[in-house]
């Protein structure tokens, strides 16, 4: 190759890395597409607004990295992620999640994620955590860090898990969204879900925990979020 001056050099461009976004909020997609395409070492190969369709578009366009919601219709983020570290165990994953991740955080990195940011938080961190899920390092917020110690201290300690470890990834969603004040409605409509399956999700929960009535398991849903966001 020559240099701006006609010179003969041995530089060779660096490859851009491919991300894929997978994410079912159009406005947030590009969005982030945008704030990607403004790093120099990026670019965006792709998007998919659900499971199948993302499960599509790795196998396709050969990403280096995947950026993950995890509400996303039918197949929920952390079932996705299994599925493509089943099929790509090499395949960085980062989580962008309106969840928190004091509740998912945990479950994302078991299931395969090497990160987890906030969507409150993406913009300004974004950049930051690709960097380093690109180099096969983890990604938390430092409050996360230190509650990942905490909670491994205590399991090793007290030699139990939490109660809402027995719910599954969706169960888990319900019971975090009944905890922020959700009614069973607007829980179907921020999961895409139907009435129906919110209403089997919460007899589940319900049932898993041993709550005699909805009441005490929304009480408990109310106290267990704001003890995980204290």
């Amino acid at each position: 190759m020559s240099n701006p001056d006609g010179e003969i050099t041995d530089e060779i461009p660096k490859r851009k890395k491919r991300v894929l976004i997978v994410d079912d909020h159009p406005i947030f997609r590009f969005g982030l597409a945008g704030l990607i395409t403004e790093q120099s070492h990026l670019e965006v190969c792709g998007h998919a607004d659900s499971a199948p369709l993302a499960l599509d578009a790795m196998r396709r366009l050969n990403p280096d990295i995947v950026l993950v919601d995890l509400s996303l219709r039918g197949t929920n983020g952390i079932e996705l992620i299994k599925l493509m570290k089943a099929e790509e165990p090499d395949l960085p994953i980062l989580v962008i999640s309106m969840h928190n991740e004091a509740v998912f955080g945990l479950r994302a990195l078991k299931a395969g994620a090497l990160g987890y940011v906030m969507k409150a938080e993406a913009m300004n961190h974004v950049a930051e955590a690709i960097s380093k899920v690109l180099q096969g390092k983890i990604y938390v917020s430092p409050q996360f860090g230190e509650k990942l110690i905490f909670k491994a201290v205590q399991s090793t300690e007290a030699g139990t898990g939490s109660p809402v470890d027995s719910l599954s990834d969706r169960e888990l969603e319900v019971l975090q969204l009944l905890g922020k004040g959700g009614s069973t409605r607007s829980i179907a409509e921020a999961l895409h879900l139907s009435v129906k399956t919110i209403e089997t999700h919460r007899a589940h929960i319900k049932e898993k925990l041993g709550f005699q009535d909805s009441e005490e398991m929304v009480r408990f849903a109310i106290d267990w979020v704001a003890q995980q966001e204290e």
